[in-house]
C-alpha cells in the first residue's frame, strides 16, 4: 500500500510572479489608504509575517515613507484548537498601538476563515483601529465562517486533501507558491 503522506507538488507561482504578485498587492494597499503614515501592516505567524515585511518594504520603497510592520498571533484565540492543533506561540510584537491605525492583516492562504476571526479578536485587546482590512496571498476557499479578504493575490479552488504552500528565501530557502497534493 503507497504511503498516503508522500506529497505531489505542481507550482502555482513561480518566484518572479510572486514577486509582481506582491507589488499589485501594495499598489492595492497605496490606492485604498490615502494617509501611509496611518498605516500599520500585522502578520499572522508564520508565513504572514515575513508577507508583511516585503509589503512594508514594497510600499515603503513607492511611497518613500516607512511602514510600520509587526507580528499578532491568534493561536490562544483559536475556537479549534483541538481540530488543528497547538503550537508555539509567538510573541505578538506589534510596534505602537492600533488605536485609530489603518491595520492590514496579513497572512499567506486563508482556508476557513478561523485564524482570521480569531486575529480579529486578539487585535481588538491592543486597541480599537479606524479600520481593520484583509490581505491574502492565497484563496482556496472552504470557508466556515464569512470572512473575505480585501486584498487577495489569487484565488484557487482546492479539495479539502490539497494545501497551498507559501515558500520564501527567509524561511524555506526558495520562493513560490506550490498546490501540494497526496497521492
Amino acid at each position: 500500500m503507497p504511503d498516503e503522506t508522500i506529497q505531489n507538488e505542481i507550482e502555482i507561482l513561480s518566484k518572479k510572479e510572486l514577486d509582481r504578485t506582491i507589488k499589485r498587492l501594495a499598489s492595492q494597499i497605496l490606492e485604498k489608504v490615502p494617509n501611509i503614515s496611518s498605516l500599520l501592516l500585522v502578520g499572522i505567524p508564520t508565513r504572514g509575517v515575513y508577507l508583511s515585511k516585503l509589503l512594508a518594504r514594497c510600499l515603503e520603497k513607492s511611497s518613500g515613507k516607512p511602514v510600520e510592520n509587526g507580528c499578532l498571533d491568534p493561536t490562544f484565540h483559536r475556537d479549534d484548537l483541538e481540530r488543528v492543533g497547538t503550537r508555539i506561540a509567538q510573541v505578538t510584537d506589534l510596534p505602537s498601538t492600533v488605536d485609530d491605525r489603518e491595520v492590514v492583516l496579513v497572512d499567506d492562504v486563508i482556508y476557513t476563515g478561523r485564524t482570521i476571526k480569531a486575529a480579529l479578536e486578539a487585535l481588538h485587546l491592543w486597541g480599537r483601529a479606524r479600520r481593520v482590512t484583509l490581505l491574502i496571498l492565497v484563496d482556496r476557499g472552504h470557508r466556515e465562517v464569512p470572512i473575505q479578504p480585501d486584498f487577495c493575490g489569487r484565488v484557487v479552488p482546492t479539495s479539502k486533501d490539497e494545501t497551498i504552500d507559501l515558500r520564501l528565501n527567509e524561511v524555506d530557502g526558495q520562493e513560490g507558491i506550490f498546490l501540494c497534493k497526496k497521492k
